[in-house]
């Protein structure tokens, strides 16, 4: 069932997602060569503290995880793609990271990620980061009110496929609202035109994810959670919260 959310609860969700957009901003600032993973983690942390809101990844237990995630950030790193556990990994000139961050403030909650390059850059993966801001962007610009969910996931996929990227739909992006994952599913793929009719006071997360070996596989790590692409080609990984307006989509995951 899908919940619409009111005027003021979207604006409550505003103001949770701006917490979410400090904790990233904050984690991607720390990250520079030779910062373990597990330091981010808490940047992320005092971030919630100095805010007065909640982790909604610490603990979280979904059915597919054999334990309670253990940490308030999830960072992949190169060939991880999503739910990267932070470690004492210290980071490498080059490296690929994707910071995914969650926070609940007053019973609402934010979800976002973004991907950066640590220290210098490949070209190529200058190009993946690109496609992943694009298929982002591309997705936002789909959520209009009289549209349907599988615009966004149309407009999401052909990015990566017309890219030559790996793509996979068993997770993508979802509801959100007063619990961090809601109906309905937002399929990083699928046909315009089809799926729920889009309205005002829908919220989303938007959030496309590309592999860029071009292969749609992946494995996951002893841990339970890390998910890596299955040829070990780096991935990327973008999100944002958007609410759906009578005016356009609105990104409530934004400083």
């Amino acid at each position: 069932m899908v919940e619409l959310k009111s005027e003021s609860e979207r604006a409550a969700m505003r103001e949770a997602g701006r917490v979410v957009a400090a904790m990233l901003a904050a984690a991607t600032g720390a990250a520079a060569v030779g910062v373990p993973l597990r330091e981010l983690d808490e940047v992320g942390r005092e971030v919630l503290r100095a805010a007065g809101a909640k982790p909604t990844f610490l603990d979280y237990h979904p059915r597919f995880a054999p334990t309670p995630y253990p940490a308030v950030l999830c960072t992949s790193v190169n060939d991880a793609a999503l739910h990267g556990i932070p470690t004492g990994y210290r980071l490498r000139d080059g490296d690929v990271l994707s910071v995914d961050a969650g926070a609940e403030l007053d019973g609402w909650t934010g979800d976002a990620a973004v991907t950066v390059i640590v220290g210098t850059p490949r070209a190529e993966d200058l190009r993946l980061l690109e496609a992943g801001r694009q298929a982002l962007a591309a997705g936002i610009a789909a959520a209009r009110s009289g549209g349907h969910i599988g615009d966004i996931s149309a407009a999401i996929g052909q990015i990566a496929r017309a890219a030559g990227y790996g793509l996979h739909t068993d997770y993508g992006g979802h509801g959100i609202g007063r619990r961090m994952h809601e109906d309905p599913s937002v399929p990083n793929e699928g046909r315009a035109g089809r799926g729920l009719r889009l309205r005002p006071g829908v919220v989303l997360a938007i959030e496309p994810w590309f592999m860029a070996g071009g292969r749609d596989e992946y494995r996951v790590d002893p841990d339970g959670w890390t998910l890596r692409s299955a040829d070990g080609s780096r991935a990327v990984h973008m999100e944002h919260t958007v609410a759906i307006e009578e005016s356009g989509p609105e990104i409530l995951t934004l400083p």
